[in-house]
This record gives C-alpha cells, structure tokens and sequence, in this order.
C-alpha cells in the first residue's frame, strides 16, 4: 500500500465500502483473528451501518470480529480515549430541548422590546432557526459576534440592521446565558472533542490497547472542524484517507477553480485545506483484480460521460473538442406524467428488479412525499421497502392523539374535533376498543350530526336530554353497534368526562406550560385505557412511543422558563418541536391475506445522506426536479447572501455541489440506473434538474438519448382489463313488489319521476343521507323560517283584513328570526331580505283579497290519498300544502312558497313536476280532512295553482300561475293523478327495475344516491356513447 501523502481515492465505478472492507481484511493476509484490530472513521452513522454490512459480505459467513468503525459525528469523550486532560475540561451541552427552550424566551422578549407580541408556536420555529444559524457559523468556524456588526453596508435596506439587532440574541444573550450555566453550545463541544481527537491521533501513535492502523474513508467535505480530525489521521503513523470518485482526469487550471456548484468542489476544498493536491493522492483499482474492473467497464464508462456532462463552464470547450460518444450503459429514463404516475413507475421498476435472486434495488431521492409513495404503491405486491428516513414522529399514531385531544379541547368539544379524537384506533375510554367505537357512533348519530350542540359536555348533555325518547327518521337503532338508547349514552358522556378532565380544566385555567403537558399527558392515557391494560402502556411503547415519551419529558423539564399561554398555542407548540423528529417504527404492518408483512431485504429507500458510499444493482434516482434534487438555494431566514459572505458563512450552491456529488455518485453506484423526472409536480409543470438537461443536450450532440425504462409501459398495461373494454351499465335493481313502497309524498313524486333509484335506496335499502357534521344554517333553513312566519300570520289574521296587517308580519318574522337564534352577522344578513318580503306579502295579499276574499284559509294542511286497484294493493299518497284558499264558490286556490328556483310551466305542465297538480288532484278527492270540513260543498274544484317565490331581494317577491291553452286546473289535476296511478301500476310490476337518472337532461337537482348508483361511472360511458 503506497502513497506518500496518505490520501487515497477509489474510483466512482468501483463498490466503495466493499473495496474498503476487502483492502482492510488483506491488510491483514484475511486474518479473521487482526482484522477486528484498529479503527475506521466514516462521515455518518448509515455509511457505518453499511460498512459493517461489507465486511460480513466479505466474511461470507465467516465468524469475524470487525474493526472499531465510528461515524465522525459520533466521537465523544469514551471514543477519544484521552490520555491528557482535554475533554474532561469542556463543560457539557447544553440539553437540545433546554437550549431551545431558552432561546424561545429570549426571542419572546426581544419581540417585545421590537414591539411585537410572538406566541409561543411562533417563537419557537425562531428559536430553532438562530439555533441552525448558531451551528452553521460554529461548523465554519466564523464567529458571529465578531463578524456580525460588519455584516450590514450602508447601501443595505434598514430592515437588514433590525435583523441585526435581534440576532444579539446570538452574539450577546445567548452566550452570557451559557457561561453563567456553564455550559457548552453542542456543535461547539463536538468541534473540540474532534480537534481533540486529531491531535491524540496525531500524537499519541496508536489507539490504546490496538493495532495502529487508522482509515478516515468516504469524507467529501471541508468542514474546518473536520478537517483538523483528519490531519491527525494523516498524521498517525498507520493513519491513511480514502475520498469517492476523485476526479483526475480534469485539468488542474479547471479544478481549481471549480464553483460552490460542482460535484468536485467540496473533494477540491477538503485536499486544499489538507495542503495536498491531485498529483499527491494515489487511485486505488480495483482489489478484487482485473475480473471486476472488466464487469464494472460499462459503469466506467458511465462516470467518465457524468463528468464530461458536468464540467464546470469554462472547461465546456471539452464537448466539442472531444466528440468521443458518450457511454451509457445501464442507463435508462422514466418520464411519469405527474408524482402518481412516477411513484407507480418506481415501484414496478424495483419490483422487476428483485425478481432476480440476490439483486437488490434502492430508491434514492430527497422528495419524502415521493419516498411515501413508492412504499405505498409497493404494498400491492406485499412489499415492505427498508425506508432508512423512517417516518416524522409528529405523524405518528401517539403524537396523533396528542394533538386531537389539544384540537378537541381548544374548540369546545365540536363535532368534527371530537369525532376525529373518539374515533383515533388508541383510545378506548377503559371500554374495549370496539366498545368505545361503537359508542363514538351512537354518538355521533344521536348528537353531533347536523347544527352543532352548544360547547363543551354541557352542550352534548343538552342535545342529549333535547333528543330523549326520540327515534332519527326511519331507524330504530336496530343498524348502530350499540342499542339506540339515551342511557348508554349518558354513561359514556360520564366516561368521556372523566377522561377529558384533566385537559378542560388544564385550558380553562390557562397553567403553565409543564402543567399543560402533564395535564394533556394524564388525558391521552386516560382516553387510551382498555378494559385490560393501562394507557401507559399502550401509549410509550416501540419506538415511536418511547421517543415521545422522551421528548415531552424533556418539553415538561424544559419549559419551566416559558410564560404561561393560552391552551390553544399548544397544538402548533408540538408541531414545532416534533417537527424535526423521525423515528424508525416497527408497527405490524399486514399484506394481503392478513399475512404479516416484514422489511424485504433486497428493496431500499434512501435519502441523499442515506445513499453516499452505497452500491446496489439496481438504482433508480426519484425526484431529478429544480428545488427537489437539487435543493432550492435558501440563505436562511436571517442573512441575505451578500450579508453571509461578509460574514464568512459558506454560499447557498454548496448545498447544490453536494447534491451534484450525490447525484454524479449514484449514477456510478450501480449496474442499472433509472432517472426519474415528472413532468408536473404539485399541480404545476416540474423543470427537470439542471444536470439531465446538460446531460440530454451532451447526448444530443453525439446524436444519442437515454432509452425509455418499460416501466411506464408496464403501468399503463397494469391495470387495463384483457379484452375490449365494456362500458359500465347503470343499476337495475328489481325488488319484489312486497318490498316496494306502497306510501309517498307528493315532493317525493318528483323524485320518482327523475331518479327512480334514489326512492329505491330509501325505501327499499332503507338508507338514509347523513346530515353534516357541524352543519351551517343554509337555504333550507331559510324557507323554514318564511313557512313557520306566514303559517302564523294567516292564522292570526284569518280572513279578515286589519289595517296593520303589514306591521304583523314585519313583528312575526322580527320575532321568528330572533328565536332562531342564529349568529348575528346571519341574522343582520337575513333581516332586510326578510322585511322586503313582509312588504311584499302584505301588499300582495291585500290585491288577492281585494279581488275576493277566501271563504277560509288552510295553512300546512296535510292530506292522505288512495289508489285502491294496484295490483300490489293500496298505494296511499300523502301531501301537506302549504296554503290552501276556499271561496264560497266551492273553488279553491292552492299556493307554494319557494325561497329558492320555481318549478317552470313546462315542467309542470309536462308531468316532471307535478306536486301542485297532484294536491289538487288530492283536494279534489276530499284527501284534506281540514278542507273538506270547511268547505261550502264537499266536492271542492281547484280554479288556481300559485307559486309564490320570495326571496328578499329584487324584486323580493314573485307570483307565478300555472297556466294551460288548452286544459283546465282540474284537468291538469286528473292527468297528474293517472300518469301518478300508472306509474304505480308499472311499479307493481316486479320486472319494472328502478333507474338511476333515466331522463338525460331532466335529473333532480339534488342527488343523494348518485354515488351509490355510480352515476359519474356509467353515465360518461353513455355520454361517450352518444345516447
């Protein structure tokens, strides 16, 4: 092994962490007793991970003890094994939960001091973002209280010296803070703990009680801190480091002048701050000979096209000059639609990919929505991808339930956050769970559906002692989990009492933060309780509970310090300080056929972190879009980019050269890599990532293209059906007659008219809309209103005619309104509509009864008639009017008030709307008990049908006649109740299906059964079918 300068690089196509495992195994002739002597540092806990991996490839089931391998950012005191006194002289971090607990309320009070009043949810996203800022500056070794106060020219805007004045938190408060605490910022701390180690490295000549050898191996960066640990590896006698994918081939002019942007650039800084050139560090070929350098010259290949692709602009002179074509074995596009599309298309190409024994497949992207995705769509086929970002602890069932009980609490106990607690697979109020799901049901049934109860527990009491003793419409509770019975429910609102107590009260009296917490603590153990086992115990286990736990124990130690708030901030507080939590679950997940499902072993979802040093067979790069992969260029919320780069911080685009080496990695990384670009993302056109547009125009000039991956073809075959397609048919159910309704209403008829199968799923299926939750007053509530204020007034005023009749109404509707009890901006939005068709019935009443006076008025009359010669037997028709006029002719004036659209004469002359006929065919046969009591003969003949439209506005009130050339209202009455009585014969007819919507063009205006009929499925077929 050779190399004067220590620095070695292993080439992009080579398996980095399988050459450093077989070079480190025959250093030591494959000694299975010395390869476990020495040490290897990596830059992160998953290439640690992955090291370990290789060396038990390389063991091949051999026993083998494996070196010390340490991650760079895991060295602590017990790593460093000091022999002087250094460490042990550094105060200690300062607790991430304390520190970020203390910044909140210095950002608390410098927002008062600038004259804003920031909540604790908003400072403490501020609080983490100085946090970030204070680490970076210490990462980069700038301080900020130095070069701060230079930071702001003259030239700059003065909201720019306003940030500056609230960044002395970080440069004087803060620090003062730490010393009087005597303690440490916790980058600070790793700093001298690594500056320490480099110089134990560098002097002491071996690791106590080992072997000497020291590798530093996979490390692209320039961090300062780093940088000095890895002078003392170069400087161990035994000490060496290895770099990725070094690129000797680029003119020396170029790489030294490489931009923040360039793959190469963060190798560049790390060999300058090493004082080493390119010419100093030796290229490692392959250990495994000339056999794996022959089966990897395809992928070769490929790195030597990315780096011409890549080329910083100045040395772009190289694409024409050197017209070789470029290689692109195992290279292959995927141009999805849309993030669906691509998702599905991920996931048959790692699906495909495994088909073969002992070929693995990774997934690597920086998009988490795109990651959650391809799981997803990989769990048709049972498969359980390895996904090493795991999963936000904020999403998880636990930190769920937390936040509904908060959201639960803070809105007074209303239907939608109280179902959404009640409802949540964790709670179980001491019931078993089934129980208490049940319950939740019933509840929701019996109370929260429709108008909102009153809040709180005292408002669901009262809905419930309002509804005691009632039926809901049409449903004796036979179909709810529990009996319909009002005692079960006062049991369990009892129950919900004593679980939510801790957190109503802990809100009403506005305690402090800790106290808060325990309070929200107690309540979701309470509300997880089982009749078996403890909340507790069901709450805090695996590891997403037990990293709750630990972070509410550290939030409730920590914010002592913090001012008391209302309850209501506490949902965003967990949501900031969750935020940045992920956590690796291993809840049972379960596949088709209730199978278990397991982690595959061979299928890997991998961040770009996750991804660096790894080789699979099968790589596909997800997400290849601007501001995905590569990153948006953010500044931070605090320094503009010229004010970073006076104060020494490192520009945004190095995020971006990461990103690139990632990229330009992970294209080598494999035997067969699948780029992945949609064409629109989030709704809008996505703009493919920077290097395949270099990549795509580098091609085009040698006249190639990437090939198009089958997946795509594949997806659209997936799920098409073998054959012709057959359009979908609308249902056709036939009940037998006895399960045909034999009784209606006249608005009723209308429906069976237009939409036959929505009187089949009420009556036959027996199935009913649900009323919304929380449900706002709306038109119909509206009309109620206008119904119930005429209804009163025509009883009050009778026949006659006083001389404040107008006044009257104006009083009742006054009167109606205010007993509705309707929220006040409604209420001053509806009074004027209202009095305008007060004025307008009371004129419009005075003409009527200037041209007549009615002999009697009858107002919701409700009448029952029959047709006795169906063949399925009696079909009785039941009708209320809104208002009926009798005159001493023996004629009779029937009226509907609509708030909303007016039947037109067509639609009822032509038989679609037929409920004004049809109660005059009713009137005619005596069906209204009321009028024929009060009429001068028996036989009542109808002279008008009237609709009467209010509306409030302009003009606030319509009369419209129902009116035929050619036949009387009578007539129009019999020929309503024969098409009515044939209809009722066909429908007796237990062939005679019920159709969904069977008149195009004459479909009722509100479907509630039309998800039920498929209706949007069926009907674009016809529409496509031109009938």
């Amino acid at each position: 092994m050779t190399g004067a300068s220590g620095v070695f690089t292993i080439p992009a196509h080579l398996r980095f962490l399988d050459e450093i495992a077989a070079r480190w195994a025959a250093g030591v002739d494959n000694d299975v007793e010395r390869i476990g002597d020495g040490a290897i540092l990596l830059p992160g806990r998953r290439a640690a991970r992955a090291l370990t991996e290789a060396f038990l490839r390389h063991a091949d089931g051999r026993a083998v003890l494996l070196p010390r391998i340490m991650p760079i950012g895991g060295l602590d005191e017990a790593e460093t094994a000091l022999g002087s006194s250094d460490s042990l002289l550094l105060p200690p971090a300062v607790p991430t939960m304390r520190r970020l607990a203390v910044l909140t309320r210095l950002v608390l009070q410098a927002g008062q001091a600038f004259g804003t009043r920031p909540t604790l949810d908003q400072a403490w996203p501020l609080a983490r973002a100085l946090a970030d800022l204070m680490d970076e500056a210490e990462w980069a070794g700038v301080d900020l209280a130095e070069r701060l106060p230079d930071a702001v020219e003259d030239g700059f805007a003065d909201h720019w010296r306003v940030t500056l004045d609230f960044l002395r938190i970080v440069t004087a408060a803060w620090p003062q803070w730490l010393e009087e605490q005597g303690l440490m910022n916790p980058v600070a701390r790793r700093i001298a703990l690594l500056r320490a180690q480099g110089r134990y490295w560098e002097g002491a000549g071996a690791l106590s009680g080992q072997d000497g050898r020291l590798w530093a191996v996979g490390f692209t960066d320039a961090l300062p801190a780093t940088v000095d640990a890895l002078r003392g590896v170069l400087a161990h006698p035994a000490g060496l480091l290895v770099v990725p994918g070094l690129d000797l081939t680029m003119d020396d002019e170029s790489f030294a002048a490489l931009p923040d942007g360039h793959p190469q650039n963060g190798l560049s800084r790390l060999l300058a701050d090493l004082d080493t050139t390119r010419g100093d560090v030796t290229r490692w070929d392959s250990i495994f000979g000339g056999e794996e350098e022959r089966a990897r010259a395809g992928i070769a290949g490929r790195a030597t096209t990315i780096a011409r692709v890549l080329l910083p602009a100045t040395a772009l002179g190289d694409w024409t000059a050197n017209q070789e074509r470029g290689s692109c074995a195992g290279l292959t596009r995927l141009t999805p639609a849309d993030q669906q599309e691509e998702a599905a298309a991920i996931a048959l190409a790692l699906r495909a990919a495994i088909e073969t024994p002992g070929r693995r497949a990774a997934l690597v992207t920086p998009d988490r929505t795109l990651a959650a995705r391809v799981a997803a769509e990989l769990r048709r086929w049972d498969v359980l991808a390895d996904d090493s970002a795991g999963e936000p602890l904020l999403s998880t069932p636990p930190a769920t339930l937390l936040r509904l009980v908060v959201q639960a609490v803070d809105s007074a106990l209303a239907p939608v956050a109280l179902l959404a607690l009640l409802k949540h697979p964790f709670v179980a109020c001491g019931f078993t769970v089934g129980d208490c799901r049940a319950s939740a049901r019933l509840l929701e049934r019996r109370l929260l559906r429709g108008p909102a109860p009153a809040p709180g527990l005292a408002g669901l009491r009262a809905r419930l002692a309002s509804v005691r003793g009632k039926r809901i419409d049409g449903d004796d509770g036979s179909s709810a989990d529990r009996p319909d019975s009002p005692a079960s429910l006062d049991i369990f609102l009892d129950t919900l009492d004593r679980c939510l107590a801790p957190a109503l009260t802990a809100a009403a009296e506005d305690r402090p933060l800790p106290e808060q917490v325990k309070a929200l603590l107690e309540t979701v153990e309470a509300l997880a309780t089982t009749a078996e086992t403890s909340g507790a115990e069901r709450l805090w286990r695996g590891e997403e509970g037990e990293a709750l736990a630990q972070r509410c124990s550290e939030l409730i130690a920590a914010t002592d310090i913090l001012p008391s708030q209302p309850w209501a901030v506490l949902d965003g507080l967990l949501c900031a300080v969750l935020s940045e939590d992920r956590v690796a679950t291993r809840r049972v997940l379960r596949g088709r056929d209730d199978a278990i499902l397991t982690l595959h072993p061979r299928v890997f979802i991998w961040g770009l972190t996750e991804a660096r040093l790894q080789s699979v067979e099968v790589m596909v790069l997800g997400g290849l879009v601007e501001a995905v992969w590569p990153p948006a260029t953010d500044p931070g919320p605090w320094l503009s980019r010229p004010m970073r780069a006076r104060v020494g911080l490192p520009s945004p685009e190095r995020a971006i050269g990461q990103a690139a080496h990632d990229f330009a990695s992970c294209v080598a990384a494999a035997d067969e890599v699948i780029l992945s670009t949609p064409g629109r993302r989030d709704g809008a056109p996505a703009v493919p990532a920077r290097w395949l547009v270099r990549l795509d125009a580098f091609l085009a000039g040698r006249r190639q293209s990437l090939p198009e991956h089958p997946a795509q073809a594949w997806l659209k075959r997936l799920d098409r059906p073998e054959g012709a397609a057959v359009a979908a048919a609308p249902p056709q159910p036939r009940p037998p007659l006895a399960r045909r309704p034999r009784r209606l209403s006249v608005t009723e008829i209308e429906t069976w008219i237009r939409d036959p199968y929505a009187i089949y799923a009420r009556h036959v299926l027996r199935l009913r809309p649900l009323d919304p939750l929380e449900q706002s007053v709306d038109a119909s509530d509206y009309g109620t209103l206008v119904h119930a204020a005429l209804d009163l007034w025509l009883h009050e005023i009778g026949v006659g005619w006083p001389h404040d009749a107008q006044a009257r109404l104006r009083r009742i509707f006054e009167n109606c309104l205010d007993e509705a009890g309707l929220r006040p901006a409604l209420a001053a939005w509806w009074r004027p509509r209202l009095m305008r068709i007060a004025d307008w019935v009371a004129e419009a009443e005075g003409v009527r009864r200037g041209t007549g006076a009615p002999r009697a008025i009858l107002t919701e009359a409700s009448g029952l008639a029959t047709i006795t010669d169906a063949p399925g037997g009696a079909f009785q028709l039941k009708g209320r009017a809104d208002r009926i006029d009798l005159f001493d002719d023996g004629s009779a004036a029937l009226l509907d008030y609509k708030t909303g659209s007016v039947p037109s004469g067509k639609a009822v002359l032509e038989g679609w709307s037929p409920q004004l006929p049809l109660e005059a065919a009713m009137l005619t046969r005596g069906a209204f008990p009321s009028a024929a009591a009060k009429a001068v003969d028996a036989a009542l003949a109808p002279s008008a049908l009237l609709y009467w439209r209010l509306t409030g506005g302009a003009p606030p009130g319509e009369e419209t006649a129902v009116t035929s050339k050619v036949d009387t209202v009578g007539e129009l009455a019999e020929q309503a109740w024969e098409s009515l009585r044939r209809r009722v014969m066909d429908y007796d007819n237990p062939d005679q299906p019920y159709l969904s919507h069977p008149h195009p063009g004459q479909e009722p205006r509100f479907a509630d059964y039309a998800q039920l009929a498929r209706v949007a499925e069926w009907s674009a077929a016809r529409e496509e079918g031109g009938e």
